[in-house]
């Protein structure tokens, strides 16, 4: 009995001591109302003016992290400090369970919430699987001319630069595993020499050098910024943008931890006036089986990674993930993918036919994902070296995605995040016949450039004439008002010619009853202050 007591306490002794993953959330933020009243304090002007011009609000969330806060944390015996969020107002940590229940009892904690959902058994090693497995293999290499040119004339970013598109402008943040000899490939020289590579940071090792761990994030980076004219021809699909780099995946191990890397690298994209970001990594199963993301996690809104992605959507960023290459294995799209506020990017062929690896939805909630496809098999990209080859992997579908995405919004730059990737869906040729595999399938970018177009002329008739809802009208029929317009008279005739009914309104009294009309066909004239607009409608 001594003997089993004195195991059974060694078992209770090594569990406890085993290492966790949490975040630790703060019970508030210090300065929060001179922070926001004061926003330059917190953001970059570029930030500020692509808030003021999509009608972003600045909010808590963009104040930092109490440091007071996190200085407690780190000073807490047991505890690493690996990231913070001022998002979800929280810390990642690491330490042994009891350490980490322990930091409840601190005032500045509000929750605490572990990686492992169960906690109730110690984690076994699982064989670490190499995610970049099916990308690192080089499928075939050639060097035709223009080796790019089936991927981006696929989903018609060809157009975009015709009409001198190219991502002028616009800021695009990657983040990824590695982005070895960046500064000194030739594939990268003009943005180098043009002052367009903005900036870089290693999120894993809290560093400016941004090599990481293999080429992955060098060969992404190209199907979006490359740029090779001579023996080798290659144009990414927004060459002329400027960038970012952010390394947030540390390669070697599989751990919830990049997921908070990758929302720290959002919040820093934010506050610099990032438009684009593209995120070629996904999140599902990790080295301890029990931090793993079940299907029913996958709601868009649960993981760190969901949760982060859905933020930077609403300070509004639009952001290019790949689904994953999980179409043999686990199946569906992973997180960040699953997010409500990502645009996720499936693989095809060069024919444009499904690519088996390329992960599929729906979501748990029933959501339509991935949103759209590119091309992902045998993709042309320019590896670390300024060769270029090609490789396989959704993580190549997404770049060649957001490149279009910001040469499309570079035309627009007014235009809301949430209403580009509209009009991107509306463009693709499986829009009204959506597949678990494709999605709404592969845009068509020169229509989503003239949809976006005519929404540009259909806003500026509505900003100088009236207009009149719904159309049939049964009960109540409703005028909106040119901008500078606030008084009008609305005068309805019959066929024949005779007014039938006659009303004055204004811009907030803009209702008229036409309940007491009978069925038929009328012409409703609306007037006020040098303006007429003539409208056939009909009663129901």
């Amino acid at each position: 009995m001594k003997k089993i007591f004195v195991l059974l306490s060694f078992v209770i002794s090594t569990t406890a001591m085993a290492q966790q993953d949490a975040l630790v959330f703060f019970v508030d933020k210090a300065d929060v109302a001179t922070s926001i009243a004061n926003p330059i304090s917190i953001l970059t002007q570029d930030a500020l003016d692509r808030k003021a011009m999509h009608g972003i609000a600045i909010d808590e969330r963009d104040v930092p992290v109490n440091e007071v806060y996190i200085t407690e944390i780190k000073n807490q015996p047991g505890i690493t400090v690996h990231a913070k969020s001022k998002w979800l107002n929280a810390v990642y940590v690491r330490g042994s369970e009891s350490a980490i229940n322990g930091l409840t009892s601190l005032a500045s904690v509000s929750d605490v919430e572990f990686a492992d959902k169960t906690l109730n058994r110690r984690p076994f090693q699982k064989k670490q699987r190499d995610k970049f497995a099916l990308e690192n293999e080089a499928s075939r290499v050639t060097y035709n001319y223009g080796a790019a040119a089936n991927q981006t004339e696929m989903i018609g970013a060809d157009f975009l630069h015709e009409e001198d598109f190219t991502g002028t402008g616009m800021v695009i943040a990657v983040l990824d595993s590695g982005f070895p000899n960046v500064f000194t490939n030739n594939a990268f020289s003009d943005v180098v020499s043009d002052g367009r590579l903005l900036g870089t940071y290693d999120f894993a090792e809290r560093q400016t050098n941004v090599d990481g761990t293999g080429s992955h994030g060098a060969r992404t980076f190209s199907n979006i910024g490359a740029f090779l004219d001579g023996s080798q021809d290659f144009v990414g699909t927004a060459p002329e943008a400027s960038f970012y780099l952010f390394r947030t995946e540390f390669a070697p191990t599989e751990n919830p931890v990049e997921e908070a890397w990758w929302v720290e690298a959002l919040e820093r994209a934010d506050s610099l006036g990032v438009d684009v970001v593209n995120t070629s990594l996904g999140y599902q199963d990790y080295d301890n089986p029990n931090y793993d993301h079940s299907y029913e996690d996958l709601d868009g809104e649960t993981t760190i990674a969901a949760r982060g992605g859905n933020i930077a959507f609403e300070k509004g960023m639009l952001l290019v993930t790949s689904a994953g290459n999980d179409g043999g294995g686990f199946t569906f799209v992973a997180t960040p993918g699953d997010s409500k506020g990502v645009l996720t990017v499936g693989a095809v062929d060069s024919s444009g036919d499904y690519a088996g690896f390329s992960s599929i939805g729906p979501t748990v909630d029933g959501r339509i994902k991935p949103d759209v496809m590119a091309q992902g098999l045998d993709a042309a990209v320019v590896d670390q070296d300024g060769d270029v080859t090609f490789n396989n992997g959704t993580s190549f579908s997404s770049p060649i995605m957001a490149g279009a995405v910001a040469s499309l919004w570079e035309s627009r730059p007014e235009v809301r995040n949430d209403v580009i990737m509209q009009v991107i869906r509306e463009s693709a040729h499986l829009f009204n016949n959506p597949t678990d595999e494709m999605g709404y399938g592969i845009p068509n970018f020169e229509d989503a450039y003239n949809a976006l177009q005519l929404l540009a002329i259909e806003e500026q008739v509505l900003k100088e004439n009236f207009a009149v809802y719904p159309n049939p009208v049964r009960d109540v029929m409703n005028v909106s008002f040119p901008k500078t317009i606030e008084e009008a008279t609305v005068s309805i005739y019959d066929v024949l010619g005779k007014r039938v009914l006659q009303q004055k309104i204004t811009s907030t009294g803009n209702r008229v009853n036409v309940s007491q009309l009978s069925e038929g066909m009328y012409i409703a004239k609306v007037t006020g202050e040098g303006t007429s607009n003539n409208f056939k409608i009909l009663k129901q």
